[in-house]
């Protein structure tokens, strides 16, 4: 492998010259395509105009933005020098930005639009570094003379890459001399981490860092040169952008869309991308769109699709029990298990190809024609999705991995996946669980995982005392995640330790699967299950907030014939209240797995949709800290009375 990210860069220019890196949207709706000899020209123009504004090896610089073809440009082209990025996106907010600036002591900042200069100019008192600031997007001048008056000077986006040009030719060299001193250990970026459990912590990774993974993903997860990736994610965040260089060093071009349903629906099925890069709440939200338009359409149409899902699941259940496409914890008996099941696997198969020709190639359809994969990471991926995708034949892998080992640990490959694994640690990458007290644990228990290898961070910037706590002497990381290993080395996720609810009996839960079950109800949108007060205190039993569908309880309430002002009078009312208490009984129960203990006591349900940057970090993961700030009534009120 090549010893940093611009080196990569340029090798995939000089492998793919001609063809397409990236699809970017244009005002008129259609894509403007910028091929890879292009791409890298365009970020050494960058970088040209970086060298002739002062910017030196070493040098941090901000670099506010969401996903967008500039992006790629400035990164590359900062780094090519030999300067360290400091990424974060667009929902950043400002007490967020003039944390995680004056910090890393950045001196010049790249933003996206006027709405992040805005948040600069405002912040600027704090960030005394701060001098100059480069803007993707065209300003207003009453903008720019805002941000002169506070004290910065301010450059163009394209005017910097323009004149960066012309010093490229009055210098020759230059930038590329720069580029060919990039080492292997050099740091490329400080990463300040999303906070979900508080103030966010500077991941420092170099260019090895985040080469390593690249070994071993490119053959799991595999593109044609040539071949398209939708791409919706924040790109700040290490998956995004790992997923990125695994898509340029392969020949493929990037598609930049956005997380919203039906802008990213209509891109795929524009574009056909092989792969689509989402968190797990994007496929829940396919999932849920599918079951939503069937439930509407009704009679025999919905009991076909219900039929065969079943059907089909049923028969891949036996067939990744015959293949072993499952996670295992022991010894299978294969022998006994191929006379007993073949039958059933033989009798179900025409169903399933039924099922296929009937069902499963419509929803196939909304994919494009082109779909291989989608790669879920960034949070827990759940159970039901799993399924669900792997029966109507969409292949979804998941994967795993944090900010802190950039980020791959692990990821289920395209060819021959197992189940409810992440599959097991890419090359360079070795993994272990132990228990409370540190002692290695072997394969099939469940305990703490610990990572070792070229992808573990190089420690927090500036905080010692905090990598002291999570890196061992001998170089193992503490991700703060329970595992178990499978017979065969595959990961397979159980929980973060942090997420770990006790109660005041010594009752240890993990309410990741609880909440997962809940929401398999078509009323629930969000379950966020609760064990401790608002001050943090254990409890003797759960509560848990719920955020329901609203389309489906104002159906249910058009169908029971319920009367109602507003939706928020309706949620509230005793029909609804008992519909949701009834689901959420049924669903949490011992008949299907739950303990005694872990069944929910009391709920309370609200209204207002989670947010990215309020309730939910950037991977829209539950930033369980904030719920029980910001519900902090509702919580007190589920424990008044026990």
């Amino acid at each position: 492998m090549e010893q940093t990210i611009p080196k990569l860069m340029r090798k995939a220019a000089q492998k793919y010259p001609e063809i397409t890196a990236q699809y970017s949207r244009t005002k008129t709706g259609d894509f403007e395509e910028r091929n890879y000899h292009d791409m890298l020209q365009f970020a050494l123009d960058f970088a040209g105009g970086l060298a002739e504004l002062g910017v030196v090896r070493g040098e941090k610089i901000g670099l506010i933005s969401d996903n967008r073809r500039e992006w790629e440009s400035a990164d590359v082209g900062l780094l090519a020098l030999g300067a360290i990025d400091c990424p974060r996106g667009c929902d950043a907010s400002e007490s967020d930005l003039a944390y995680i600036l004056s910090f890393a002591e950045v001196t010049k900042c790249i933003v996206e639009n006027a709405a992040q200069l805005r948040k600069l100019v405002k912040i600027k008192d704090k960030v005394p570094l701060l001098k100059l600031v480069i803007c993707f997007d065209p300003v207003d001048q009453a903008e720019i003379d805002q941000c002169k008056a506070s004290g910065m000077e301010f450059y163009q986006f394209y005017d910097v890459t323009a004149s960066g040009h012309e010093w490229r030719i009055n210098h020759p060299d230059y930038v590329e001399n720069e580029l060919d001193k990039g080492q292997w250990d050099e740091l490329a970026t400080i990463i300040f981490t999303s906070g979900t459990t508080g103030t966010p912590k500077g991941v420092m990774l170099t260019h090895g860092n985040i080469i390593t993974q690249l070994d071993e993903v490119c053959e799991r997860i595999f593109l044609n040169p040539g071949e398209r990736a939708v791409c919706c994610l924040p790109v700040w965040h290490v998956f995004q952008r790992a997923i990125e260089y695994v898509i340029f060093t392969q020949g493929a071009g990037i598609v930049y869309s956005k997380p919203i349903g039906s802008i990213l629906l209509s891109d795929i099925a524009k574009m056909n991308p092989a792969l689509l890069p989402a968190v797990p709440r994007v496929f829940e939200a396919v999932y849920d769109g599918i079951w939503r338009k069937m439930r509407k359409t009704g009679g025999i149409v919905y009991a076909m699709f219900r039929f065969f899902v079943a059907e089909s699941q049923l028969w891949c259940a036996i067939d990744r029990k015959l293949r072993r496409h499952t996670a295992r914890f022991g010894h299978d008996y294969l022998g006994f298990w191929w006379p007993v099941l073949v039958l059933p696997w033989l009798l179900l198969y025409p169903p399933r190809l039924l099922g296929k020709w009937l069902v499963f190639g419509k929803i196939k359809k909304m994919l494009g024609k082109n779909f291989r994969a989608g790669i879920a990471g960034g949070g827990a991926y759940p159970a039901r999705i799993d399924k669900f995708f792997w029966a109507v034949g969409i292949n979804i892998v998941e994967g795993y991995g944090l900010t802190e080992t950039s980020p791959v640990v692990a990821v289920r490959p395209i060819v021959e996946p197992v189940l409810r694994t992440v599959g097991t640690p890419v090359r360079g990458v070795q993994v272990r669980i132990v228990d409370d007290n540190g002692l290695i644990l072997g394969k099939c228990k469940k305990g703490s995982l610990q990572v070792k290898g070229g992808t573990v961070m190089q420690g927090y910037y500036k905080r010692d005392d905090l990598t002291a706590k999570v890196i061992t002497a001998d170089g193992w990381f503490d991700t703060g995640d329970l595992a178990i290993l499978t017979v065969d080395g595959e990961i397979q996720l159980r929980g973060r330790k942090k997420d770990t609810i006790v109660l005041m009996g010594g009752e240890n839960i993990e309410p990741q699967p609880i909440e997962q079950k809940i929401c398999t109800s078509q009323y629930i949108d969000t379950a966020v299950v609760l064990g401790t007060n608002a001050k943090g205190e254990d409890q003797r039993y759960l509560v848990s907030l719920i955020l329901p569908n609203q389309e489906e309880i104002e159906k249910y309430a058009r169908d029971n014939s319920l009367i109602y002002d507003t939706y928020e009078n309706l949620v509230k009312s005793e029909s609804i209240v008992k519909l949701i208490g009834k689901e959420i009984g049924e669903l949490v129960s011992t008949k299907n797995g739950f303990k005694p203990f872990e069944k929910i006591n009391k709920f309370e349900i609200i209204t207002k949709p989670f947010e990215v940057g309020v309730e939910l970090s950037a991977k829209q993961e539950v930033m369980r800290y904030r719920i029980a700030e910001i519900y902090k009534d509702l919580i007190t009120k589920m424990y008044a009375t026990q």
